[in-house]
């Protein structure tokens, strides 16, 4: 039996919320809870006809550390799960080390104004330390390690898909299959077909921020950065077909470099369409993708919050997107002494997504791991206290639970790699 607060009540969290009704003997009760309590409402009524779980729902401001304090404190959860924006990951953080409640994540945190000055300076210094320039890393978070240490509780980071299942990937491949990994490509390949001239699939501002930002890989024991989409490559997935993939920073590739010992390199790849790049480009040429607030009939506005709110709602386009994605790891190195090379994937159907929880599969290949990381904490097959990346723990469970809920997975030995 376990209480679970859930914050958060978009595309991802939805599909959260569904698979942990669905996962009722272990989410006897759950809290969804958000700024607008209407949409946590919906969902209640959504699901109260079919899980045992008892659903209830409140409002919280999660960028305020004293509402969600209040919240946990009345509420009293096994656990949080943060499936809000990056930007409030530490405001929940905060509030979850005062609290003494363990914390689960999907991504790590972005600040949302990149022009603070004290932010930053502490960002100018690391792009000098690092070599790399996302606005989003770990440092912020794996700085709560002692916090969470004396505590007594876990931070659980990154439990979406990637980061969260990939990270998951490698280190079962680590377990079972290498004695040693020498490099990593992580493949996200997404076949599916919404009908609009241009959309995203999650988060518009998170998405469009990410991809219009440099890219960078890390080999060779340092962060090798790149101009925005300047390296492309094509691959052929299975059952998807030929696509064409840019690489991208990505956060998991900080923290794999961190704990697969030896790795020599590690990349994130993402596939786009020609239409998704050319309606990018354009809107990023006329200043719509800017973070910095301009002056608008005598008010402010940030212009990629604006088009936030011009582009449809990730969590309608479930209904109206057809096709697959596949996404995965192919990893090189040794085993015995002999080269080896494998591929861990999972596809997923963006259909049957919307047939199960009304979902795209975009949102379901990372609602689903949530869950799962969450179930990981509150049962206690993870345990520990301090800040921990998920490919810290032991895969196999999590792997497990990935057949059970809807992400099956496929290791493919000699697979064809990235050039």
């Amino acid at each position: 039996m376990s209480r679970l607060l859930i914050i958060g009540c978009g595309g991802v969290a939805q599909v959260a919320i569904k698979k942990c009704c669905q996962n009722s003997g272990v989410f006897t009760e759950i809290c969804i809870a958000s700024r607008t309590k209407e949409k946590c409402d919906r969902v209640k009524e959504e699901v109260d006809g079919w899980t045992k779980t008892k659903v209830t729902t409140a409002r919280v401001d999660a960028d305020k550390k004293e509402e969600v304090v209040s919240l946990i404190g009345s509420y009293k959860p096994d656990a949080v799960l943060n499936v809000a924006l990056p930007y409030q990951d530490l405001t929940i953080m905060d509030a979850c080390v005062e609290c003494k409640v363990s914390y689960i994540d999907t991504a790590n945190y972005e600040a949302e104004d990149t022009n603070d000055p004290a932010w930053r300076k502490i960002y100018e210094e690391r792009c000098k330390r690092l070599g790399f320039s996302a606005y989003f890393d770990y440092s912020w978070q794996w700085a709560y390690e002692e916090r969470f240490k004396e505590a007594g509780i876990t931070a659980l980071l990154g439990s979406g898909f990637d980061p969260g299942v990939t990270s998951v990937f490698s280190a079962y491949a680590l377990k079972h299959y290498f004695d040693e990994i020498e490099t990593i490509d992580i493949l996200d390949c997404n076949g599916g077909d919404h009908g609009y001239p241009f959309a995203t699939n999650f988060n518009p501002e998170i998405n469009l921020r990410e991809v219009s930002a440099p890219g960078s890989y890390w080999e060779d024991g340092k962060w090798i950065e790149i101009e925005p989409m300047s390296i492309k490559r094509e691959y052929d997935f299975k059952e998807v077909g030929m696509k064409d993939m840019y690489l991208l920073h990505h956060e998991e590739i900080e923290s794999l470099a961190k704990n697969i010992p030896g790795v020599k390199r590690i990349r994130f790849f993402m596939t786009f369409g020609q239409s998704y790049l050319t309606h990018m480009k354009c809107l990023e040429n006329v200043g719509m993708l800017s973070t910095e607030p301009v002056e608008f009939e005598g008010r402010q506005i940030v212009p990629i919050q604006f088009l936030k709110r011009l582009l449809p709602d990730p969590a309608t386009l479930g209904e109206r997107t057809v096709g697959k994605t596949n996404i995965g790891c192919i990893f090189t190195g040794k085993k015995d002494g002999k080269e080896k090379t494998l591929y861990i994937y999972n596809v997923c159907d963006h259909q049957e997504c919307y047939k199960e929880v009304g979902s795209q599969a975009i949102s379901y290949t990372t609602g689903v791991p949530a869950m799962i990381g969450a179930m990981m904490l509150v049962t206690g097959t993870w345990k520990g206290a301090g800040v921990f990346n998920i490919e810290e723990f032991d895969p196999d469970p999590y792997m497990e639970a990935l057949n059970q809920w809807g992400l099956p997975w496929v290791v493919e030995e000699n697979p064809v790699l990235v050039d």
